[in-house]
């Protein structure tokens, strides 16, 4: 269960969306759902059988043949994902999941069918840790050197070329103005050819899920600054003519007309792949889970290419509270 969300009113919201006069970037992968064919009906969603034991994966509906080998984008918060064998797995909340063999085994599964190329995660203590669901002989492990217990990270198939640069630590904020420490963003460049993309995976301040920026509660004031710590970051990346990926957990209801998100997009137009779009993580949700491509990168979203992958609803394992999030990218190799 994805405790930061609610029940999405797909029928009404959807009815509210088409009439609002919105301004939208440039370009969103929402402007294309469903438009190869005038019978395909937004927002629902085909119930797939998968390989691994059934496991079901949710696609949104009237999906074409995918192009050659594109590249895989996913997102996925491993709620308290500790490593025991750390000091500081004694500082953790006593409520939190506590996983058993059988439970790394059956997250294990899920990272093979999920098959992404890359994957950012979030809450995950140590590579040793991830290394028990992102498989060595299948994933290269970076994180950030956060001395926190919830770290933002990021498993890279083998066999694709990714240097790690400094950590984006404008997002921890001052610690001596927070009530915990916050999580740095993973920074990554992932190079193909000789195009490049550069990665950066977040876990934002949680609370302030839908209200005004100029809310004083709710960790509002803590959430504009991260943001404004976002905008610097893409700001840099358009100066230096890149193309970039931000995803991960925000803890916020994005949509293209957030006026969170209108801060990133105010110099520079850029795809929420999420947009228009309602998650059926848990029964049907709000994303708080997203991935932004900016750049040259807002023109390398494949159509219809938006997944969430669920959970079996028979499943016994402790798995996670978020679904991984993911969107196939086209990165050109000249």
């Amino acid at each position: 269960m994805n405790r930061h969300a609610q029940p999405f009113p797909l029928q009404t919201a959807l009815q509210i969306w088409k009439r609002q006069k919105q301004k939208k970037p440039k370009t969103t992968l929402a402007e294309h759902i469903c438009s190869a064919s005038p019978t395909c009906p937004r927002l629902t969603f085909l119930r797939i059988a998968g390989a691994c034991g059934g496991v079901l994966a949710l696609t949104l509906a009237c999906t074409p043949q995918a192009t050659a080998q594109p590249l895989k984008l996913a997102t996925w918060n491993m709620e308290w994902l500790l490593d025991t064998a750390s000091p500081l797995s004694a500082t953790a909340p006593a409520d939190i999941p506590h996983r058993t063999n059988q439970d790394f085994a059956a997250l294990a599964t899920y990272a093979q069918h999920l098959n992404a190329d890359v994957i950012g995660f979030q809450e995950v203590a140590t590579p040793a840790i991830a290394a028990r669901v992102f498989t060595p002989t299948n994933y290269q492990i970076f994180m950030t050197q956060d001395s926190v217990l919830q770290r933002t990270g990021a498993a890279i198939r083998l066999g694709l070329n990714a240097t790690q640069n400094p950590d984006f630590t404008a997002l921890a904020l001052n610690p001596a103005l927070t009530p915990h420490p916050l999580r740095s963003g993973l920074d990554l460049t992932l190079h193909k050819g000789k195009t490049s993309l550069r990665l950066l995976v977040v876990h934002l301040k949680t609370g302030c899920w839908d209200n005004a920026p100029t809310e004083k509660g709710h960790s509002c004031p803590l959430l504009v600054q991260q943001f404004a710590a976002l905008r610097a970051w893409v700001a840099a990346r358009q100066s230096a003519h890149e193309a970039f990926a931000i995803m991960g957990d925000f803890n916020r209801r994005m949509t293209p007309h957030d006026p969170f998100f209108q801060t990133l997009v105010h110099d520079t137009p850029l795809t929420l792949a999420t947009a228009g779009a309602a998650s059926p993580c848990a029964g049907g949700s709000y994303f708080i889970d997203h991935i932004i491509l900016g750049g040259a990168a807002s023109e390398w979203a494949a159509q219809y290419s938006l997944r969430v992958m669920v959970y079996q609803p028979t499943e016994k394992a402790v798995l996670s509270d978020h679904c991984p999030v993911s969107v196939l990218v086209n990165m050109p190799e000249y």
